[in-house]
C-alpha cells in the first residue's frame, strides 16, 4: 500500500509529465511553423514519450490500488526565440523533471516501499538520458548556428527520429 504522501506526489508527477508533454508539443507547433520540420520531429517524439510516462506512472497507481487524480495542465510558452533556446529550456526543465523523480524515490526510501523504489530506478535512468540527449542536441545546434546548411542538415537528420514505447508500457501490452 502506497502512502498518502507518496501517492499524492506521483498524482503531481503525473500532472507533471502531462504538462511536459504539452511543453514539447507546443514546442514541435512552434518548429513547424518555422519550418523546421525536423526539429519538430524530434519535440514531437518528447511529446509522445512524455505522455507515456504520465501513463506508466498511471498504471502503477492502479496496480497498487491507489486513485489517478487528473488535474488541470498549466499554460505552457507557445513561441521560443530560436531552435538553441528550445533546446536550453529543455534541458533546464528536464533537470527539474529529474528533481522530481528524485524525490519521489526519496519518499518511497523513507516509506520502506521497495515496489516503488523499484519502479522509480527505470525513471531515474530515463532522467540521465533526458538529460544527455538535450545536452547532445544543445551542442549540434551551437556547432552549426548560423549556418544554414549546417541546420538545414541537421532539421533534415532529426527528421529520422521514430518513437520507441518505453520498456514499461511495452511489457503491459
Amino acid at each position: 500500500m502506497l502512502s498518502q504522501k507518496l501517492h499524492d506526489a506521483i498524482n503531481a508527477q503525473i500532472n507533471a509529465e502531462l504538462w511536459s508533454a504539452y511543453l514539447y508539443l507546443s514546442m514541435s507547433m512552434d518548429c513547424e511553423v518555422k519550418g523546421y520540420k525536423g526539429f519538430a520531429n524530434w519535440f514531437y517524439v518528447q511529446f509522445r514519450e512524455e505522455q507515456d510516462h504520465a501513463r506508466i506512472f498511471m498504471n502503477y497507481l492502479n496496480s497498487r490500488d491507489a486513485n489517478v487524480v487528473l488535474k488541470p495542465i498549466e499554460e505552457v510558452p507557445t513561441t521560443w526565440n530560436s531552435v538553441l533556446d528550445m533546446f536550453q529550456q529543455t534541458l533546464q526543465h528536464e533537470r527539474k523533471v529529474t528533481s522530481l523523480i528524485n524525490n519521489l524515490a526519496s519518499i518511497a526510501t523513507a516509506d520502506n516501499d521497495y515496489a516503488s523504489v523499484n519502479r522509480l530506478v527505470w525513471f531515474i535512468d530515463e532522467q540521465v538520458e533526458e538529460e544527455e540527449s538535450a545536452r547532445e542536441m544543445i551542442a549540434s545546434v551551437e556547432a552549426v548556428e548560423g549556418n544554414k546548411y549546417g541546420m538545414y542538415m541537421l532539421d533534415k537528420e532529426l527528421s529520422s527520429r521514430v518513437y520507441n514505447t518505453p520498456s514499461p508500457l511495452a511489457s503491459a501490452e
